[in-house]
């Protein structure tokens, strides 16, 4: 064969290569940046709708997509690096910030609403009300296989059998409710259905005479018809799950803050960067939209700055801070190092 001819159709092959494989790289540097979050399915519901906004006033130049594998699950994925946002419904914990330290991690902790924590039954349950008291009785580890009538609560409560739902393990939720009603995050009775998808407590609970349960108030104000809220007192008189006393502070100690944790390295990303920016713009509108109190303007203006100069740290130094109120929120500073144990 002439070997002219080997040496054309080589560097034509070559030719019809580098073309083919350009235009394969056209098509994949056209492919929309993708920001990814998961964690606390609390946040889920107000970061599903500042994500649709944003894609919207992209044009879809950038996708967000958002998982919910709840809180703990959350960090675990954003420690390794595997995300770039975390949805928390607590404040990221001791061990959490030693893995990410560890994996050279840092983060900027952003809060983004206040949130009610919410104790639901059925309907048909007559009981309007319990004390923080009478929760500690139904979910306190000596509960477990003892505490299944609602009269061993109380006896002005009726003769019904309980039907448990509430947070798994991996759920923030599942930690500030167990110490806020417990006294010690993670100690709970484990005889209930556990789940990190609080729509498993909303059908359980309104499928249930008998059923009662806990989650975000952004959930029970989605469910008002199928659902019952129960007004907690905490020594000064029930008081009702609702915006305007999460606001106030009176709807205490169930009251709490929720965040998005954002990895500072990629924020250098401007994609990334954008979106926080629009997620701080917007946290406000879409709390009240999807049931979860807004933080003042002022509240906000700090920490769209904070995002801004990827100001890293946590201001609960890797501690709960229950029943901790809007203004009490925004005087705490950040740290990098834990100021307790788990």
């Amino acid at each position: 064969m002439n070997l002219n001819f080997i040496t054309r159709a080589a560097a034509l092959s070559a030719v019809v290569l580098a073309v083919s494989s350009g235009s394969a790289f056209a098509q994949a540097t056209a492919q929309p940046f993708t920001i990814q979050i998961d964690g606390s399915s609390t946040v889920f519901p107000l970061s599903e709708a500042v994500a649709e906004g944003f894609q919207q006033q992209t044009q879809g130049r950038v996708r967000v997509t958002v998982g919910e594998s709840g809180t703990g699950g959350g960090f675990r994925k954003f420690c390794r690096g595997e995300i770039h946002i975390s949805g928390a419904s607590r404040p990221i914990r001791t061990s959490e910030m030693a893995t990410c330290a560890a994996a050279g991690i840092q983060y900027v902790e952003i809060p983004v609403a206040f949130d009610g924590l919410t104790v639901v039954v059925n309907p048909s349950n007559p009981i309007r009300s319990m004390t923080v008291a009478e929760l500690r009785r139904i979910w306190e580890p000596a509960a477990q296989g003892r505490v299944t009538n609602y009269r061993q609560v109380n006896p002005s409560f009726p003769d019904m059998a309980m039907q448990l739902y509430g947070a798994g393990s991996a759920s923030g939720t599942f930690d500030y409710f167990t110490e806020a009603v417990n006294g010690t995050a993670r100690a709970s009775r484990t005889d209930y259905t556990p789940t990190e998808d609080d729509n498993v407590t909303v059908q359980g609970v309104s499928s249930n005479a008998g059923g009662l349960g806990y989650f975000g108030l952004a959930y029970y104000e989605e469910n008002r018809s199928r659902l019952r809220g129960l007004a907690i007192d905490n020594g000064n008189g029930p008081v009702e799950p609702s915006v305007a006393n999460v606001t106030n502070g009176t709807y205490a100690p169930l009251s709490r803050p929720i965040f998005i944790y954002v990895n500072a390295a990629a924020m250098r990303r401007p994609q990334v960067a954008q979106f926080v920016q629009h997620y701080v713009n917007n946290a406000g509108a879409s709390a009240t939209r999807v049931g979860y109190v807004p933080l003042p303007a002022s509240a906000y203006a700090t920490y769209l700055q904070r995002a801004q100069r990827r100001q890293v740290g946590t201001a609960f130094g890797g501690r709960q801070a229950i029943g901790i109120t809007i203004e009490q929120l925004l005087a705490r500073r950040l740290v990098m190092t834990p100021t307790s144990s788990d």
